[in-house]
C-alpha cells in the first residue's frame, strides 16, 4: 500500500439531498434492484437522516429538494445533474422510469434562490449527472457504457464551458453492469487543492482495458479496491478531503483510507442500497463559481484522532 505524507484537510462543501419519502423498489433497472424485496420506509428515512447529520456535524451545508410522488429513485440526488463553476445542468435519464427526475431537479435549480448558481436547464443528450461525472481538480472523469453517452459528455463540456474553466473531460468506459455509474466504481478522495496530492480509488475490473490504462496514467498512486468492497458499493463515497463517508461494510477499503491519512466515516444505508445506491448516490455536490464561495471553514472535530 502506498504511504503518504500529505496533510489531509477538510474543506466546506455544499450538498443537495432528497429525502427517501417515496423510495421503493418497484422496478428493476440495475442488477441490484429486486422488486420482491420489501423496503422498510421508516428505516430508509432514518438512515438518510443519519447521513445528512454526519455531513452537517462536520461543517457542511446540506440543502434539501422536495421529493415527488411516483419518483422512487429521486433519493439518488447525485444523478439529478451536475454543478461546476456555478453552472447547473440537470440530467436526462436513460430509463423512462426516472425521466421526470431531470425536470424536478431543474426546477430546484430555478427556484432555489441561489445567486451562486446559473441554471442551464435540462441536458438534451443522455446524461445522468454526478452518477457518471466526477470532478478531480481540473479533470472531469466521465463514465459511459451503461447510462451517460459520449454525446452527453460533449454536451456537458460545451454547456458547462469546461475549457474556459481549464477543465479537461476524460471519458472512461464501464463494462460491468453492477457498476453502471462511474460513482459506483470510482471514488474521488482528494483533489489536491490543499494537500497537493490528488487521490482517487477504483475497482479496476469495472473498467475496460483502455479505461484502466487511462486511470493508471492519471493516478498511478490510486487506491485499488477489491471485489468484496466494490460489491457493497464501498466506492460510492463522499469525501471532503479528510473525512470519507462510505458504507460501513467496506472494511478493507476503510483500512486503506486510514493508511493514506483519511478519516473513514462508516454509514449504514442498507435500505437505500436495495435500489443500487449508497452514500454518493444520495449526494449532489453544488460547486459555486470561485468568486461566490463563502468564506467558511470546517471545524476540526474529535473523529480526526
Amino acid at each position: 500500500m502506498t504511504q503518504t505524507t500529505a496533510q489531509r484537510t477538510a474543506t466546506p462543501r455544499h450538498y443537495l439531498m432528497c429525502p427517501p419519502t417515496y423510495f421503493d423498489v418497484v422496478y428493476a433497472i440495475n442488477p441490484w434492484m429486486d422488486p420482491s424485496s420489501p423496503v422498510d420506509s421508516a428505516k430508509a428515512l432514518a438512515q438518510w437522516e443519519a447521513l445528512r447529520a454526519a455531513y452537517e456535524a462536520r461543517g457542511h451545508r446540506v440543502d434539501v429538494i422536495e421529493p415527488e410522488p411516483g419518483l422512487p429513485d429521486m433519493v439518488y440526488a447525485a444523478n439529478g445533474g451536475i454543478v461546476v463553476g456555478g453552472r447547473a445542468l440537470a440530467a436526462r435519464f436513460t430509463h423512462a422510469e426516472r425521466a421526470a427526475e431531470g425536470p424536478a431537479y431543474d426546477r430546484w435549480f430555478e427556484t432555489s434562490g441561489e445567486p451562486a448558481y446559473r441554471r442551464l436547464g435540462e441536458a438534451v443528450e443522455t446524461m445522468e449527472g454526478e452518477g457518471d461525472l466526477l470532478l478531480v481538480g481540473k479533470v472531469l472523469l466521465a463514465g459511459t457504457g451503461f447510462r451517460t453517452t459520449p454525446a452527453g459528455h460533449a454536451e456537458v463540456a460545451e454547456r458547462l464551458e469546461l475549457a474556459a474553466q481549464g477543465i479537461e473531460l476524460v471519458p472512461l468506459e464501464l463494462v460491468d453492469p453492477r457498476y453502471y455509474h462511474l460513482d459506483t466504481a470510482l471514488s474521488v478522495l482528494d483533489d489536491g487543492a490543499v494537500s497537493g496530492e490528488t487521490v482517487v480509488a477504483y475497482h479496476p475490473e469495472a473498467f475496460s482495458p483502455a479505461a484502466q490504462e487511462t486511470l493508471r496514467a492519471l493516478f498511478p498512486d490510486a487506491i485499488l479496491v477489491g471485489a468484496d468492497d466494490a460489491a457493497v458499493l464501498g466506492l460510492n463515497v463522499v469525501s471532503d478531503g479528510l473525512h470519507v463517508f462510505l458504507s460501513e461494510h467496506a472494511k478493507d477499503y476503510a483500512d486503506a483510507l486510514k493508511e493514506r491519512g483519511f478519516v473513514p466515516v462508516g454509514i449504514d444505508l442498507s435500505e437505500i442500497f436495495k435500489g443500487g445506491g449508497s452514500v454518493k448516490c444520495c449526494t449532489l455536490e453544488l460547486r459555486p463559481a470561485p468568486d461566490a464561495i463563502a468564506a467558511i471553514t470546517v471545524t476540526p472535530e474529535e473523529d480526526q484522532r
